[in-house]
C-alpha cells in the first residue's frame, strides 16, 4: 500500500459540515470539475427507475461524510467528496442528470438498508460491503472495488500488533452495524462500537481500545488525514467487495448500474474518478468482475 503526502488535502476537509443533506458542485467554489457530462438525448422504458428519475431532473444518494478518500464532506463547497461520490456522479450523468442535480444525504453503517427500504434514497453508495444477510432486504449493483478489513493502530505500532491473532480477546474500535464489526466479533474480538469511524480515534489516542478495525482504505484515508498518529497493519484478514445499494426486486435498475459500471471500466471513467480521490494515496487497482446475481 502507497501512502503519499496528502494530508494537508484531507486536512482542509477534515471539519464536517453539521447538516445531514447537501447538494452543489465543486464548481460553487470555482473549482473545475471532472465529473462525466449527463448524457443527452436519452429514454428510458417507462414505468423504470432510470425513467423517473430522468423525468424528475434529480437523483438521492447516500454516501458517507466522514471517510476520506471514499466521502468526506468538504465543508467550503457543502458537499462530499470522494470515490464513492464520484461514482455517483458517473451514475447520475448516465441518467442524464449532472452533479448539481444530485441531493446527498449522509448514509452511516446503521442506516444504510432503512435508507433504501424506506425509499428515502435512490441508491447508497457508502464503503457499502456486499453479503448475503444484506441482500435479504437490498440488491447491489457491482461491486466497484474490494477491500479488505484491517488494523489501525498508534505510530510506532507500540502494542505490535501483527495482525487479527494478535487483538483477540482485545478492545477494537468499529462502527455499529458494518460488517467489521460483525467480522471483529467473529474473530473473539472484543468491540467497542460508535456511529462512525472518526469517533474511533479518540479512543485508540486514549488507549481505551488497541486498535481501529475497518476496510484498509478507510484505515488508509484516516491516518492519512491524521498524519503521524497512526498507521495500518497493512495485514487484512477478510475480502470486502464494495457494491451499490438499491431497492429490493428494482432488477431493470439493477442492471442499468451494472451496465454503467462495466462501461466506466472500460471508458477510463473508473481509473480517472479513483485517481482523483483515493488514488492520491493509494495504488490504483483493477476494477472487479461484476456479479449479475
Amino acid at each position: 500500500m502507497r501512502i503519499a503526502q496528502y494530508g494537508a488535502v484531507l486536512a482542509a476537509a477534515g471539519l464536517l459540515a453539521l447538516t445531514a443533506c447537501a447538494s452543489g458542485s465543486p464548481n460553487d467554489a470555482g473549482e473545475e470539475s471532472s465529473a462525466p457530462a449527463p448524457a443527452e438525448d436519452v429514454s428510458f422504458e417507462d414505468g423504470t427507475t432510470m425513467a423517473k428519475l430522468n423525468e424528475a431532473g434529480k437523483i438521492t444518494i447516500g454516501t458517507k461524510y466522514d471517510q476520506p478518500l471514499f466521502g468526506l464532506m468538504n465543508p467550503t463547497t457543502n458537499s462530499p467528496e470522494g470515490f464513492d461520490v464520484e461514482m455517483g456522479k458517473i451514475i447520475a450523468a448516465k441518467l442524464g442528470i449532472s452533479e448539481d442535480q444530485i441531493e446527498w444525504k449522509e448514509a452511516v453503517s446503521a442506516n444504510r438498508e432503512p435508507f433504501i427500504e424506506n425509499g428515502e434514497v435512490d441508491l447508497v453508495i457508502a464503503t457499502y460491503t456486499i453479503n448475503d444477510d444484506r441482500k435479504k432486504v437490498i440488491d447491489f449493483g457491482g461491486p466497484y472495488y474490494t477491500a479488505g478489513q484491517d488494523l489501525l493502530v498508534l505510530s510506532g505500532n507500540p502494542d505490535g500488533i501483527t495482525g487479527i491473532d494478535d487483538v483477540k480477546g482485545e478492545k477494537v474500535c468499529s462502527v455499529t452495524g458494518s460488517t467489521s464489526e460483525e467480522n471483529l466479533k467473529e474473530a473473539g474480538v472484543e468491540v467497542l462500537a460508535t456511529d462512525t469511524y472518526s469517533n474511533c480515534l479518540e479512543p485508540l489516542r486514549s488507549g481505551e481500545v488497541v486498535a481501529v478495525s475497518t476496510d484498509n482504505v478507510i484505515l488508509a484515508g484516516l491516518a492519512d488525514q491524521n498524519e503521524g498518529e497512526f498507521e495500518v497493519v497493512e495485514n487484512p484478514f477478510t475480502e470486502e467487495p464494495y457494491g451499490i445499494g438499491l431497492m429490493k426486486g428494482d432488477d431493470e435498475f439493477r442492471a442499468f448500474v451494472n451496465d454503467t459500471l462495466e462501461e466506466s471500466f472500460d471508458n477510463g471513467d473508473w481509473a480517472a474518478a479513483w485517481e482523483k480521490t483515493a488514488g492520491k494515496v493509494l495504488e490504483t487497482p483493477e476494477p472487479p468482475a461484476i456479479d449479475r446475481y
